[in-house]
């Protein structure tokens, strides 16, 4: 049971009493696909406006800076802030008019989604006015056990990496919110709605629940278990499989050597993944209406299966097969105008140079292992969920 389902079910004395906002999109829906903003309010709640983040309210807008205008809710007739646009976190303007933001957004447990950079950018506005702030949790789809990547470093903070995250994190965004609120020093007036039956190491199909793309780009719950290896090569300009049916399964450009690449992939040491090759021609987005070479990736084990040492690998067999025609794109993206977009989503500017230069996986991570370990043991506190 989610916790918009938890909240509707008993609702506490607050919920009709006081003015409520509504963080939220069109994949915040309950088991019977009804939008929570309809739950709340067939459940006598106050109801006084909506906010969206990134990809708008219905999630029909592309990435990076495809920005939404406000708008309203034609069924509710309820203002639609979005906080991807204008602005990237509420107003005092907007908050003035609520006394509680609820949230109920579906993360994927990858730091760089920017779901958790706007939840963290709404709890520090929330504090600054006096706003409360409750989390409506949901699942994390890749499982809240695994974790993996270097903590983000503080001077490559970006809309897509804005704390000390790994790149799997490993939380649900209830348990993310009470992370940031102890280790962030977020001074905000929190609650979280704990989801009823959910385990750590479930995987989104575990659940019965149907999956509710939260944005374009994010069609599966696969998608998402690929997502914190594949969103790296937004960073360079291998398509990542934008502009197809399958964004962050495919990779490919027109350029791509599939005979030197399959040999490489196949000595590489990943677990629990296959790569298939193939060609497909993006719609839009990289390399639109050209044929791309490149492969699709078939998770075969998804315990064993490290997505982001997934993602460090291809990038270093892409540079030493392809060295003359492989680029690190330049910015802007997400709102940084000056670093490279690999360097953010890396959130750390060493890591570039290392796999330029070679150096092994293995030793890449040895370099980040204690702080991984460090993250772990520190986030155990806010856990909700055994």
């Amino acid at each position: 049971m989610a916790g918009c389902e938890v909240l509707c079910e008993a609702p506490p004395a607050w919920f009709a009493s006081q003015r409520l906002g509504l963080l939220a999109n069109q994949a915040s829906v309950d088991r019977a696909f009804t939008p929570v903003s309809r739950l709340i309010t067939r459940q006598g709640g106050n109801l006084a406006c909506l906010f969206s983040p990134q990809h708008g309210f219905y999630a029909e807008k592309q990435a990076n800076m495809r920005e939404s205008e406000d708008s309203r809710d034609p069924a509710l007739r309820l203002p639609i802030y979005s906080l991807y646009g204008a602005v990237r976190e509420p107003s005092g303007e907007m908050l003035e008019q609520i006394d509680v933001l609820l949230v109920d957004l579906q993360d994927v447990g990858t730091r760089v989604y920017t779901y958790s950079t706007t939840l963290g950018l709404c709890m520090e506005a929330a504090a600054r006015h006096g706003v409360r702030v409750v989390v409506l949790d949901r699942p994390n789809p890749i499982s809240g056990e695994a974790i993996e990547g270097n903590i983000l470093q503080a001077g490559f903070r970006s809309f897509v990496g804005r704390y000390p995250l790994p790149m799997r994190h490993g939380l649900t965004l209830g348990e993310l919110a009470r992370y940031l609120v102890a280790e962030c020093n977020i001074e905000c007036d929190l609650e979280v709605i704990p989801m009823k039956g959910w385990h750590r190491r479930t995987y989104h199909p575990d659940t019965g629940r149907p999956w509710i793309f939260p944005s374009p780009n994010m069609p599966t719950w696969e998608t998402a278990l690929l997502y914190p290896g594949m969103v790296l090569l937004e960073g360079t300009n291998i398509s990542e499989g934008r502009g197809t049916t399958l964004p962050f399964q495919l990779f490919g450009a027109p350029f791509l050597d599939l005979d030197r690449l399959e040999g490489r992939l196949g000595r590489a040491d990943l677990e629990g993944v296959r790569f298939r090759p193939l060609c497909f021609e993006p719609l839009f987005d990289k390399w639109a209406g050209q044929t791309c070479y490149g492969f699709q990736i078939h998770v075969t084990d998804r315990d064993a299966f490290r997505p982001y040492r997934m993602g460090l690998t291809l990038l270093q067999i892409l540079i030493q097969t392809h060295r003359n025609q492989f680029q690190w794109l330049p910015p802007p993206y997400e709102y940084e105008w000056h670093k490279l977009p690999i360097d953010i989503l890396l959130g750390d500017g060493a890591i570039r140079n290392k796999l330029e230069k070679g150096d092994a996986l293995d030793t890449l991570e040895a370099g980040w292992a204690s702080e991984l370990a460090a993250y772990r043991q520190g986030s155990m506190p806010y856990r909700l969920y055994q």
